[in-house]
């Protein structure tokens, strides 16, 4: 499969706009432009930039600058179309962030070579107008959709209380629409020494995750072997998570068969048992089918309208996440789209829609299904990899960050897969790690989990007004 945007033609072209744009573009007196270098290597680098628009909305731009060494050069770009010709380097907007209203930014970022020194540019245009706003000397890679109005007082927990869906949004107890970013567990029944105090410690207070998945397989060895084993398993993960200030996503992970209804009867059971246990805490989200597969959307919908009632019998507020079609890629790897979901959605309120993708595996059509479905339809990324969809493989940095960048910019909560110290390149942690004292220096942390700490553990700056 393609990459998300490859290097095009050495040949630097500006953005074309008609002349009812003109206008905007020459309003864009004000623009502000973040770059960062994220990682250097031999030869070799990483670099984020972030555009904020200070002028007049745009629905079209261009970003313009030139590297100042003859030796850089641009490899593989993403969120952008980029283009160099010599020096000079231009990047247009794409689908998902071609409009950009006043204040808005859009996260760009590719990766370089040079030959000699590696140094910053310093001058960049929007749509041929100078930017004249501060220039950030190292800004942190990837913000977590920070909007600058937050309140960085206080767990996740604390400052955004009970969630609840508006519109196409995770909304807080300010009805202001907030990201999520956490990690999620792999299968209990494998993994448990992972779960300790000592980890959770540092998820919360190293890593400063929002949420904590804790997937419950049912089948596999999981949750049909031990009913009332494994739902104390994921009430204590939820205690775990409340006593830390994190939010709690508790994953019905089936997979195997991947029709949910061959799980209805226990999904009912133990869905009625966590929920009216859970009731009163703020913490508690439902993800009721973890990936459905061989199953048509309308099997899906059936599923959720039999178990969600039984969730709302106990705790009526609580927010609720439905898998959806071809290993909940919104039917995407069943040659489908989100629009199946969009005629003919779960008769239910207060619900999101999974949406899951391993970077190494799922790009360019799966980015765009994603950013068109994100205006229609409230979306959950409840598990995703770096990786390829196995499980293994070499992470994929370019999709992963160009996943990551647009998660930010929709505001779209994310759970990574996994926090575990598993054989598989997805893990965050080295074979090893799990029953230790140390989850958070770059001694136990896989490249997979260099990178998502480092993204997690950003500010989020919830808002509150």
């Amino acid at each position: 499969m393609k990459r998300l945007l490859a290097l095009l033609a050495t040949c630097a072209t500006v953005l074309g706009l008609t002349a009812a744009v003109a206008p905007q573009a020459a309003a864009a007196t004000g623009c502000k432009v973040d770059y960062t270098v994220t990682s250097q290597w031999t030869g070799g680098f990483q670099a984020g930039v972030k555009v904020t628009n200070l002028g007049a909305p745009l629905t079209g731009w261009t970003l313009g600058f030139s590297l100042p060494d003859a030796g850089q050069k641009i490899a593989q770009g993403w969120n952008a179309t980029w283009s160099q010709s010599g020096s000079a380097v231009t990047a247009a907007g794409v689908d998902w962030n071609r409009t950009l209203a006043t204040n808005a930014s859009a996260d760009l970022g590719f990766t370089g070579t040079f030959t000699g020194a590696n140094p910053k540019p310093t001058a960049f245009t929007l749509n041929g107008v100078a930017c004249t706003g501060s220039l950030e000397e190292e800004p942190p890679p990837g913000d977590g959709g920070d909007d600058g109005d937050g309140d960085d007082n206080g767990t996740p927990v604390d400052v955004n209380g009970q969630l609840h869906v508006c519109g196409v949004n995770l909304c807080n107890q300010y009805d202001r629409p907030i990201q999520l970013r956490g990690m999620s567990t792999h299968g209990l029944q494998w993994f448990s020494q992972c779960y300790d105090t000592a980890s959770l410690d540092a998820l919360a207070n190293d890593w400063k995750a929002d949420l904590l998945r804790a997937a419950m397989y049912v089948q596999e060895d999981g949750y049909e072997t031990d009913p009332a084993g494994f739902t104390s398993k994921v009430n204590g993960l939820v205690d775990m998570a409340e006593a830390r200030g994190m939010y709690a996503l508790i994953d019905f992970h089936t997979l195997t068969p991947g029709d949910p209804n061959h799980n209805l009867a226990r999904a009912k059971t133990f869905f009625a048992s966590v929920a009216a246990r859970n009731a009163a805490k703020k913490n508690v989200i439902y993800e009721i089918a973890n990936e459905p597969n061989g199953v048509s959307w309308a099997g899906i919908k059936s599923y959720a309208e039999q178990v969600i009632p039984v969730i709302r019998a106990a705790d009526p507020d609580a927010v609720v996440i439905v898998g959806t079609r071809g290993w909940s890629s919104l039917g995407v790897s069943d040659g489908s789209n989100e629009s199946e979901v969009v005629n003919s959605p779960v008769n239910a309120t207060n619900i999101m829609y999974a949406f899951h993708f391993y970077a190494a595996s799922h790009k360019d059509n799966y980015r765009a299904t994603l950013s068109q479905a994100a205006s229609r339809l409230p979306l959950f990324v409840s598990e995703f990899g770096t990786v390829s969809a196995t499980g293994g493989g070499a992470m994929d940095r370019a999709s992963t960050t160009a996943w990551l960048d647009l998660l930010d910019q929709r505001k779209i909560s994310y759970a990574n897969w996994t926090y575990s110290d598993a054989p598989e390149s997805s893990a965050a942690f080295k074979p090893g790690t799990c029953g230790g004292g140390d989850y958070s220096s770059s001694g136990v942390l896989t490249e997979s989990g260099a990178l998502l700490k480092s993204r997690i553990s950003t500010p989020d700056s919830f808002p509150t007004s």
